[in-house]
């Protein structure tokens, strides 16, 4: 059988080694546009920032290594210029020479992935404007950075590239400038996370100009101004482009195959399209999202990896494995903070007409009382009957570890129950007893069963004037800062102070971050006090969020 895989990265490159662990007597070739195969695209911007030092860090396999190790004809340089499904053949261009050649095969894998979005707007090709997608980009950029004069950068888009770039061009002695059409960089998570992220790029000496468009990219000199809609105008040396991808689906077009509505190459849970002798993975295709279960586009380096191995197996063995979906796990790196995510944000859940509750609590990574604990925040979005439907995390340590089990639990079409019985490894230098993780299942089991009523942080600013918003934290922590028009009552005095709050009125009450709150809350409950509310993530998060 011979198998021709068109794309060397991720994917094809997978499938390829899956292929030949499975039939050592299949005929594989590989065709890679470019000059390298199997490099490491998720790790570029950390060359460019020097956390990795060496470039060939990034080069998983060789063409040669492919050929020695696994009998694979990985022809770079060569670009598949057209698909024939009835001949079950390929058109390649040499793209050194111009030569064209065709090429059969008994299965054929699509593995195009993505390419970054460029917008039609003046000055984009400008010399000094760039993409990062491969080798070629990266090497671009870094040696641009490295020249003498170049000190400032400005980047275009807040999503995980666009901020991993921007840590690394500051880490590479750049000031940065990122400019975000929406009102908050990652949308994979909820406005309150996202504002949290804010707060530490800027302390860390990131510009964000948010809600901003750029409209042309204009030379001076040896520099470029970058024109805004709302007509800012910043001077730089270079810019990245970061504004998303789409996926490469031109070929599959031509080819006839059939193209899902998201915009993706439509493939069935084998990953076969709608030609049973060619199979599509990774960012070009599109996948089933596990919590709406509609179509999807979703460019993540780990499923484009599953998927390559399904297929591979599938066209050996016959189809017998299928890929489920994704929830879109993902996280980032920001100089030294984490941010991960999984499974719907509020916006998603709103537009497919989801109903949803969310809260939000913050914890330590590990058990107060050892040395070192740090900050995490978990935001979690759930069903009214406890599904739980997505999850973020940002924080100092310790998010990755639960953003997966989240993940997990979303996968599996888990509930906010299975959050509190989730057994963790636990040891004081670890994690608590009550993990932030349980503790999230927790609160939202007793909004579930009505112990607690909550609030947001946008529903303090709308409130009725008649609302009795109560502080209840410590002196000490009211006079640092507190909302505005709010009576403060710490929650230890509580009890003996209940004739100073009003009966037959609405009340908002709040603390730190929403434990004292709870507790408070349940005091004026059982107290004869009806319409009574917390702050969920407390005034920690209303704080932050009002900062922008």
């Amino acid at each position: 059988m011979k198998i021709v895989i068109i794309g060397g990265v991720a994917g094809g490159a997978t499938a390829a080694a899956r292929l030949r662990r499975l039939d050592e007597k299949a005929d594989i070739v590989l065709f890679e546009r470019d000059t390298y195969v199997s490099f490491a695209n998720c790790g570029l911007p950390y060359h460019i920032g020097g956390v990795i030092e060496h470039r060939e860090k990034l080069l998983l396999q060789t063409p040669a290594g492919f050929k020695s190790r696994y009998d694979v004809d990985a022809r770079v340089l060569s670009e598949v210029i057209a698909i024939h499904p009835d001949s079950k053949s390929v058109t390649v261009r040499e793209v050194n020479t111009g030569r064209s050649y065709v090429e059969g095969y008994d299965k054929l894998i699509v593995s195009t992935g993505a390419s970054p979005l460029k917008p039609n707007i003046k000055g984009v090709d400008n010399e000094r404007v760039f993409t990062l997608r491969n080798m070629s980009d990266m090497d671009r950029i870094k040696a641009t950075v490295a020249r003498e004069g170049i000190d400032s950068a400005v980047v275009v888009g807040a999503g995980f590239i666009g901020l991993e770039m921007a840590e690394n061009l500051k880490k590479a002695g750049l000031s940065v400038t990122v400019i975000e059409q929406l009102n908050q960089v990652m949308n994979t998570v909820d406005y309150p996370m996202a504002a949290m992220v804010h707060r530490y790029l800027r302390s860390q000496g990131v510009n964000l100009l948010l809600g901003e468009t750029v409209t042309a990219f204009e030379p001076k000199g040896d520099r470029l101004r970058v024109q805004t809609k709302s007509q800012k105008a910043i001077e730089t040396d270079i810019v990245i482009m970061s504004i998303g991808v789409r996926p490469e689906t031109g070929l599959a077009r031509e080819a006839g195959l059939t193209i899902g509505c998201s915009g993706g190459i439509k493939v069935n849970g084998y990953m076969q399209t709608s030609h049973p002798d060619i199979y599509a993975v990774g960012d070009a295709v599109e996948v089933t999202n596990l919590v709406t279960g509609k179509p999807a586009l979703i460019p993540l380096a780990g499923p484009a990896n599953k998927q390559a191995r399904i297929a591979a197996d599938n066209i050996v063995m016959g189809n017998s494995r299928t890929y489920k979906g994704t929830v879109g796990t993902c996280i980032a790196k920001l100089f030294d903070i984490s941010v991960g995510a999984a499974g719907a944000t509020e916006r998603q859940l709103q537009k497919e007409g989801i109903e949803y509750i969310t809260s939000i609590c913050h914890g330590s990574t590990h058990s107060g009382y050892y040395p070192g604990a740090l900050l995490i925040s978990l935001k979690i979005n759930f069903s009214p009957n406890g599904k739980l439907l997505g999850a973020q995390a940002v924080g100092f340590g310790g998010v990755d570890k639960r953003i997966d089990l989240l993940a997990q639990v979303i996968r599996n079409g888990g509930t906010v129950q299975d959050l509190q019985e989730i057994e963790q490894a636990y040891a004081p230098p670890f994690s608590s007893a009550k993990d932030p993780v349980n503790m999230a299942g927790f609160i939202a089991e007793n909004i579930l069963q009505g112990r607690v009523k909550i609030i947001h942080w946008h529903d303090i600013d709308t409130r009725d004037p008649e609302t009795v918003l109560v502080d209840v934290r410590t002196t000490e922590e009211y006079q640092a800062g507190h909302i505005d028009q709010s009576l403060h009552i710490p929650v230890d005095e509580l009890r003996g102070r209940l004739g100073e709050i009003p009966k037959g009125k609405t009340i908002y009450i709040y603390c730190k971050i929403g434990l004292r709150g709870y507790v408070a809350t349940r005091i004026l409950m059982q107290c004869g006090f009806e319409a009574v509310y917390n702050l969920s993530g407390g005034y920690d998060t209303y704080a932050c969020v009002k900062e922008g």
